[in-house]
């Protein structure tokens, strides 16, 4: 992978981290409700779980390269089918709700789905939390239920792997050798959602009241849509050139 590539493909990949996602809505809730230093274990929770799915869409497309590359061109035809639907669906609905509505209600979602967040043995030392809206919640979670709600949320987006599947493939020269450019593509993402998620962690109040601003958040929506839809070109390009060579 050259140098230019792996720009594009950061740049690309920390554009669309920006986005309030799930991993980043519930940086942003914790971070609020239980401080910087405890919101780091579900960070790393995050981080986790997104390495998984990671790691299960590198090893899959590292195998069909190997054994079945027809099918990797259909999978880069179907993920650019899939890119240009993420595209336009982010454009259509980028101007649904607000940073600080979707904030709560992701954080039902996950009082609902994982109920042992909500500790049943009181902590006076730790913060009280301030804006979870579903049942009332009494005292904060262990550091290892913060870790664990972390990992579990981050997994439970299978649609991660169906990103990764049509994201990755233009960005990989299959040509060459693979794992020194999965080590790189790795190491852009990491980089870009771990600088997010700390940035909805500690400025997420103030990022929520400047996203929701007029129409900042549905353009930041409809830039990540013009986004999937380029790269979604660049592959059916590829497929084409694939059949004419």
């Amino acid at each position: 992978m050259s140098w230019h590539l792996f720009a594009v493909f950061f740049a690309s990949t920390f554009f669309i981290s920006a986005t309030p996602g799930p991993n980043m809505l519930l940086a942003f809730q914790y971070g609020m409700n239980y401080g910087v230093k405890r919101t780091l274990w579900t960070l790393a929770g995050l981080s986790l779980g997104l390495f998984v799915l990671l790691l299960s869409t590198l090893l899959g497309l590292d195998v069909i390269s190997r054994q079945s590359p027809w099918l990797l061109t259909i999978i880069k035809a179907v993920g650019a089918a899939y890119l240009i639907y993420l595209g336009i669906s982010s454009w259509r609905d980028a101007g649904d709700g607000s940073l600080m509505s979707d904030a709560r209600e992701m954080s039902e979602e996950v009082a609902a789905d994982y109920p042992d967040t909500m500790s049943s043995v009181t902590d006076k030392k730790t913060p009280q939390p301030r804006s979870l809206s579903s049942a009332a919640v009494r005292v904060s979670p262990s550091n290892t239920t913060l870790f664990r709600t972390g990992v579990w949320v981050s997994l439970s987006n299978p649609k991660a792997i169906l990103f990764f599947a049509a994201f990755f493939p233009k960005f990989i020269n299959f040509s060459a050798p693979l794992w020194p450019q999965y080590v790189l593509l790795t190491i852009g993402l990491f980089l870009s959602e771990t600088i997010w998620q700390i940035v909805y962690t500690l400025g997420g109040k103030k990022l929520a009241s400047w996203l929701d601003v007029g129409n900042r958040l549905a353009w930041l929506n409809r830039g990540c849509g013009v986004i999937f839809i380029i790269i979604a070109a660049a592959l059916l390009a590829e497929v084409i050139n694939s059949f004419m060579v």
